[in-house]
């Protein structure tokens, strides 16, 4: 990842440096929380799954994880939040057109990381990379129209979260395989698993987006709420035919939320079983990744590992 941002233009670097959770403000290094890692765990794993070494897969993880942090600069310029990962954003610190240049930059550094492995597996990753982000970005569009929207179904939300999410885990999970010239069987279902992965992760995320403590999310309580945003618990909600559906529609018609009102939406949402419902939603996804993972045919200390990592990330603390 270093080497790879050591590409960029010297006056991109310290925006990037301070998102990544390299440098503080004044660019000064710290050892600072640069996220889970979760997408590039996937990639490396993905490459010993196939019985290549785990070096094969590190071009795909650092790539996938450039795309990722690429997506998440933008994220916090759209959605106008002002803090993750308990600090300051990179709009919010350096300015909004900054963190909109910074993050185009690591889109396409994440694409030449792939091509210059060379071999003739790197232009197909590289596709592959490309089809994945502008499915995220498709996705991410979704959730953006789905805001100003006074219903959205299940199967909308699952569309748009397959994309916004499934479709970049699911690269995650069968690049390093990808690299490695496994047969497409494999990487094909390699990449279910990390979809199908995606849609677990998201409902868990979308979870914590209502519910989730701000020592653990790093970003202010129910903020998904506070925008409004159609994530899974609240149209499960508004698509249930409980009396909470019509009280919580007619909060979102008195927008902006105060503090108050989000309380309120947040007991609303759980009363009509939309909690439960995205955990067992979660759930399913879960074991349908682990069955993709399955017909991969893994080599079993991956398979092991791939699984450790599947449940650790859908049992995230709230």
């Amino acid at each position: 990842m270093r080497a790879a941002v050591g590409r960029l233009d010297p006056a991109l670097r310290p925006a990037v440096a301070y998102h990544l959770g390299w440098a503080d403000a004044e660019g000064n290094p710290v050892a600072g929380d640069g996220g889970k890692g979760v997408r590039p765990a996937l990639a490396v794993l993905s490459a010993e799954a196939v019985g290549a070494p785990s070096a094969v897969g590190v071009p795909g993880a650092v790539a996938v994880e450039l795309v990722h942090n690429f997506s998440l600069m933008h994220d916090d310029v759209v959605d106008g939040d002002r803090e993750r990962r308990h600090r300051p954003t990179v709009w919010a610190l350096f300015g909004m057109g900054e963190a909109i240049i910074a993050g185009d930059a690591l889109q396409t550094l994440a694409v030449e990381v792939l091509l210059d492995t060379g071999g003739r597996a790197a232009p197909r990753a590289a596709a592959s990379l490309v089809r994945a982000t502008q499915a995220m970005i498709a996705g991410q569009a979704s959730d953006m129209a789905f805001e100003s929207r006074e219903q959205v179904s299940p199967e909308e939300c699952t569309r748009m979260e397959a994309a916004k999410t499934g479709a970049l885990l699911g690269f995650a999970a069968s690049a390093g395989a990808e690299l490695a010239d496994a047969t497409p069987a494999r990487v094909d279902a390699l990449r279910e698993f990390g979809t199908q992965l995606g849609l677990a992760f998201q409902a868990i995320d979308d979870l914590l987006g209502i519910w989730g403590a701000p020592s653990v999310t790093g970003k202010p309580v129910a903020s998904d709420l506070r925008s409004q945003k159609k994530s899974l618990p609240v149209v499960l909600a508004l698509a249930s035919t409980t009396p909470e559906a019509d009280q919580l529609r007619a909060l979102f018609a008195n927008a902006p939320l105060d503090d108050a009102a989000v309380a309120r939406a947040a007991l609303l949402i759980e009363a009509a079983g939309a909690r439960h419902a995205t955990e067992e939603w979660a759930t399913r996804h879960l074991d349908a990744a682990l069955a993709a993972l399955a017909t991969a045919e893994p080599v079993r200390s991956a398979h092991d590992d791939l699984t450790e990592l599947a449940v650790f990330v859908t049992r995230r603390e709230f």
